[in-house]
């Protein structure tokens, strides 16, 4: 198989519906204070990963929680996944400071999504 790899799933959003209460249960879980604290998102790091929390995600679409793939490239990767089968669901957009995201459905409707950080642009 040709193309880029992937640098592993650093980051997994998970929507919420209470958002105060499901921030708690992070911060106990992954035993850190969330580094991204606003009404919209709450985000903790823990080694070696994100964790996002997304109000009302189920509103935006959000069944379950989305892993997303680290990638050096966005837009390359994007074209790999629809050449095999793939579908766009959220095509590459910036979410803050350079960061890009976009999301997919494999042919069995599982979403999964993809990042890349301003550091791997190439």
């Amino acid at each position: 198989m040709t193309g880029s790899s992937t640098q592993g799933i650093k980051t997994v959003l998970h929507p919420v519906s209470d958002l105060a209460k499901a921030k708690a249960v992070y911060a106990a879980l992954l035993g850190v204070p969330p580094v991204a604290d606003e009404s919209y998102y709450v985000g903790f790091d823990a080694p070696g990963q994100h964790v996002g929390l997304v109000p009302n995600g189920a509103q935006q679409g959000m069944t379950s929680p989305v892993a997303y793939w680290q990638v050096p490239d966005i837009e390359a990767k994007l074209a790999e996944v629809t050449a095999a089968g793939a579908v766009v669901k959220e095509t590459a957009h910036d979410v803050g400071g350079g960061r890009l995201v976009a999301t997919f459905t494999d042919p069995d409707g599982n979403v999964l999504g993809l990042l890349q950080d301003p550091a791997t642009e190439s």
